[in-house]
């Protein structure tokens, strides 16, 4: 029997199974079932077309190429099975983004329309004031003349009434008993003939309007831009040496050029970016993004440590290429005279485009090394010698080392103080808010990282309302959470809004103020989540602000705002007018070199810290500079958030030494 054919007593069953797993019938030879595989021709042949057509073909078991397919289909259906995963998170990216859209679309709608009924109603008030102002010019000037009128016609009158009775009598016959009436109207005559009487006119009929519309209406053309840019992080690319190494204490510098998905370069500006210099033990350098407004952008940043470091580029969000970058940073072969560098300069070297910086930020020197009550000279990287006259305050107490714990921090920034002796701290890269007696015993801490309302990703500043709640800036998740006093979730507010909340205060009236770094705004807004009102925008203008840190509010309910990069404190208004602006970048006294921390006292003086000169500054309401703080038994290394305890005592987050210090001050 040749192979292949069915038994002529086998049952109808096995011959179905046995074809099943041998193949089908031959079409070429009749009775013949294909039981091998032809894989240069891909067909399956039987055994007589292997030795016939296909004998110089490479032919096997039709089971074995089976299992083979199988195994290759089986390969390709995982690999298509493992895409699902990445579509679907790029399916919830989208969907995130497409409602990021939709949401700022919505909140700029509403501030078109909030703007423009602004504007209206400034308009009908300027219309009604100018109204008024016409009613009072006029009725002073009608008022004049209506007066001047009434005399000349009072004297009119006199005058028609004498000479017509003077005419009358001498019409009459001249009588003895008419004599002394006629010397009467004869006195009346002569004092109506030398009456004074205002016959020039006292004032004139001049009303006009002058209107200048033709350049309210071109401002008027122009009010208002929709800013937005095709720029996407995956065709975004970086370059330049600081991507790579960098010399510790010395400005570096990375370029970013921006593209659109067809990884064509972008010519337009205010792309959101941003930048991370990340240190082992988990803090952030702090550094600058230059825009110059042609789609490339400069990050200048200065690291205070050598060792290995994770730099992170984002825009939206999201890496751009190569993201992150590992970076080295090395000691300069001469530290004793590093090169005089400035972000300026670096930044002018990187690349052509024109823009400007006002330096990158130093820090002090770690303190470490020093002994306790030691002093340290004077210089750009360490705390000022003690000036003539300091405030004669000593440390009370520091509390804090770096780690997770509670009592521990890792790169703390916010402080607050409550009127109830609590000082309140934001630990932001261990996600928390923990709370201290004014002696500085542990109480409670609360917080849980994550991206969901009611957790904490980057908390940066915070502040007590005074109903109670606790006010917390979220940097990363873009929005303001408020807790109980217990640290129970309550509300969020500013969400789809702010771009990246540093500091957060509140005045007299309840209203939260939200210092936004990346939008450089800051922002008013009701418990409610209702914005109140808002001013502020990028640059170096007076009115404007480069990175602003931290916010506090004076007796006089005026806000007093530290400008990082600006290197000055600015006091405004409710609505936002500037009232003062002093400070400037140096050493000396008055200057800074990055102010971030500020509180005001009962007297209204000013209290600042000095970020990059690692020291705190007292001034008073008007900015004069009165003294330092004396911090020299403990050198601060990098302070950021600023209060006054309800003892009355100065209390500063020490960022870089991962503690907080409280010191005596004399008010």
């Amino acid at each position: 029997m040749e192979a292949g054919h069915p038994s002529p007593d086998s049952s109808n069953e096995e011959c179905t199974v046995l074809e099943a797993l041998s193949g089908l019938a031959c079409h070429t030879h009749t009775g013949k079932v294909t039981e091998l595989y032809c894989s240069r021709c891909e067909v399956c042949v039987c055994e007589v077309c292997a030795l016939g057509e296909h004998a110089d073909h490479p032919t096997g078991p039709l089971l074995a190429a089976l299992g083979t397919h199988r195994d290759g289909l089986q390969e390709r259906l995982t690999a298509a099975q493992n895409r699902l995963p990445q579509i679907s998170e790029a399916l919830l990216s989208l969907r995130e983004i497409l409602q990021q859209l939709t949401n700022q679309r919505v909140l700029i709608e509403e501030d078109i329309h909030v703007s423009f009924e602004e504007l209206h109603k400034t308009l009908d008030v300027r219309k009604s004031v100018l109204l008024m102002e016409l009613e009072v010019t006029y009725g002073l000037k009608q008022k004049v003349l209506q007066a001047q009128l009434d005399t000349l016609l009072h004297g009119q009158g006199g005058i028609v009434d004498t000479c017509t009775q003077t005419e009358k009598a001498m019409s009459g016959e001249a009588r003895a008993a008419s004599l002394q009436a006629e010397r009467g109207l004869g006195e009346r005559l002569r004092d109506l003939a030398s009456q004074g009487l205002p016959f020039q006119a006292e004032e004139n009929d001049q009303l006009d309007l002058l209107m200048e519309t033709e350049g309210l209406r071109k401002s008027i053309h122009k009010l208002g831009t929709i800013i937005t840019t095709s720029a996407v992080a995956s065709q975004s690319e970086a370059s330049g040496v600081g991507l790579e190494q960098c010399t510790v204490g010395l400005p570096a510098c990375v370029t970013i050029m921006t593209r659109d998905k067809a990884g064509g370069p972008c010519r337009s500006g205010n792309a959101i970016l941003s930048a991370e210099v990340c240190t082992p033990d988990g803090s952030v350098a702090d550094g600058e993004i230059l825009d110059y407004k042609n789609g490339t952008y400069d990050f200048v940043y200065t690291v205070n440590k050598e060792g290995e470091f994770s730099l992170a580029l984002r825009l939206y969000d999201q890496h751009i290429k190569g993201s992150p970058f590992r970076l080295r940073v090395t000691r300069s072969p001469d530290p004793e005279s590093p090169p005089t560098t400035t972000a300026t300069s670096l930044a002018a070297t990187a690349t052509p485009s024109t823009g400007s910086s006002e330096g990158a930020k130093r820090r002090g020197k770690s303190p470490g090394s020093k002994k306790k009550g030691s002093r340290r000279t004077g210089s750009a990287l360490g705390t000022p010698r003690r000036k003539e006259n300091p405030i004669e305050d000593d440390l009370i107490f520091r509390i804090g080392t770096k780690g997770r714990n509670k009592g521990e921090f890792t790169n703390l920034q916010g402080v607050s103080a409550s009127s109830n002796g609590r000082i309140l701290i934001a630990d932001s890269n261990n996600q928390c808010v923990q709370i201290f007696s004014n002696e500085g015993e542990f109480n409670s801490r609360f917080g849980v990282r994550g991206r969901s309302p009611g957790q904490l990703q980057r908390p940066t500043g915070v502040a007590v309302h005074p109903n109670g709640d606790i006010i917390i800036a979220d940097y990363d998740n873009k929005w303001v959470s408020i807790f109980s006093s217990e640290g129970k979730y309550k509300a969020k507010l500013g969400s789809g809004r702010l771009m990246g909340p540093k500091g957060v205060s509140v005045d007299q009236n309840g209203h939260v103020i939200v210092v936004d770094n990346k939008a450089c705004t800051v922002f008013i807004f009701q418990p409610t989540g209702k914005l109140v009102s808002k001013f502020g925008s990028r640059g170096n203008g007076d009115k404007q602000f480069a990175g602003p840190h931290f916010a506090a509010v004076n007796n006089n309910n005026e806000i007093i705002v530290t400008d990082f990069h600006n290197h000055s404190v600015k006091v405004f208004t409710p609505e936002g007018e500037l009232l003062l602006k002093f400070g400037s970048n140096g050493e000396g006294n008055g200057q800074f070199n990055a102010p971030t921390g500020v509180a005001v006292d009962v007297n209204g003086n000013i209290i600042v810290a000095d970020w990059g000169n690692s020291r705190i500054q007292v001034f008073d309401g008007s900015g004069s500079f009165l003294s330092y703080i004396n911090t020299s038994a403990d050198p601060l290394y990098g302070p950021q958030g600023l209060a006054l305890t309800s003892d009355g005592h100065v209390v500063v987050a020490d960022s870089g030494n991962h503690c907080f210090k409280v010191y005596r001050y004399l008010q």
